[in-house]
């Protein structure tokens, strides 16, 4: 594969693209296929004629529309030599491609308004690079294990190469994902240490009604510490039953999103490849959701319990 930047006109139109050279079989590995406008199928070379498909705001900008009739004129610095002030075209390569009748649309910007999806052929000449690539992109069977393979290949490969999953190729997206969702249960957790003043105020009122059974409990023998174990039993139990009953509703509202897709991304979905917002359940976010309400609770039981015991003596 080889990926460099260019510059793409057609009738007197200019945008800078990014031009990426493919292998013929690129549609079967990523299933372009699926994203394509127009009556034209993924193909990339015929014969001696080469074909070009665009994003869709860069058939836009360049007023090209989804086929367009004319050469595409593709102008790319040359590798080696010195600029001629007196002749400016002789510091570029030129060459034109022609369209498939067909555009892309991945529905993200960085995308759709800077590629050019051509053939390795084209690439290489364009960018006096025969015989190379700029980047190799593989995909996995399914079930593989990406770390593993990852540090396969990075062995095989040495150091002088940087391998990649699709995660860290995006790593400044996922990064702001990862800090959206720390804030979150942040600002989820704060909310629970609030509504725990509920569970608070419910003890300390049971613990008083209660203080007739209190003094039975004591005449009968039980100590101080088994009166407490038992508000303590319940006040924990209230916790426990809060946060399987919360996260058990929780994943009944992410299987209704991911099925039905109840909350849509409204006008900004023309924007996405998907409409409904996204979402997805991990089992240690689970786990810690399930602890964090366990710790949070049994915390704001343990102090209304031993307070009121002590005033109950």
């Amino acid at each position: 594969m080889c990926r460099r930047p260019s510059l793409a006109v057609y009738h007197g139109k200019q945008a800078m693209v990014k031009v990426k050279g493919v292998q013929e079989n690129f549609d079967s590995l990523t299933h372009i296929s699926d994203i394509l406008y127009g009556d034209g199928d993924f193909e990339l070379s015929t014969a001696n004629l080469q074909f070009g498909i665009i994003g869709i705001q860069v058939a836009q900008n360049l007023g090209t529309g989804v086929a367009w009739q004319d050469y595409l004129h593709i102008y790319a610095p040359q590798r080696k030599g010195q600029y001629d002030a007196s002749n400016p075209m002789d510091a570029f390569v030129q060459d034109s491609l022609l369209s498939p009748g067909a555009v892309f649309q991945v529905k993200q910007s960085k995308y759709d308004r800077n590629y050019i999806v051509t053939s390795l052929d084209f690439a290489r000449r364009i960018f006096n690079r025969q015989g190379e690539i700029t980047s190799l992109e593989l995909r996995l069977k399914a079930g593989a294990d990406i770390d593993e393979t990852k540090a396969k290949i990075q062995k095989m490969a040495g150091r002088q190469f940087t391998v990649k999953d699709r995660y860290e190729q995006q790593a400044d997206t996922f990064k702001i994902m990862r800090i959206e969702k720390l804030f979150a249960y942040i600002f989820f957790t704060f909310i629970l240490m609030v509504a725990c003043f509920n569970i608070i105020g419910s003890l300390s009122m049971l613990m008083i009604d209660k203080k007739a059974d209190v003094e039975t409990l004591r005449n009968l023998g039980a100590t101080e510490k088994q009166i407490r174990q038992v508000f303590l039993f319940e006040g924990r139990m209230i916790s426990v039953g809060g946060a399987v009953i919360g996260i058990g509703l929780g994943l009944l509202l992410c299987w209704l999103q991911q099925t039905y897709g109840l909350v849509r991304l409204g006008s900004e979905a023309r924007s996405f490849i998907i409409e409904a917002y996204p979402i997805s359940v991990h089992p240690w976010d689970i786990v810690a959701i399930f602890f964090t309400v366990l710790l949070v609770g049994w915390v704001a039981v343990w102090y209304p319990v031993r307070y009121m015991s002590k005033r109950m003596v």
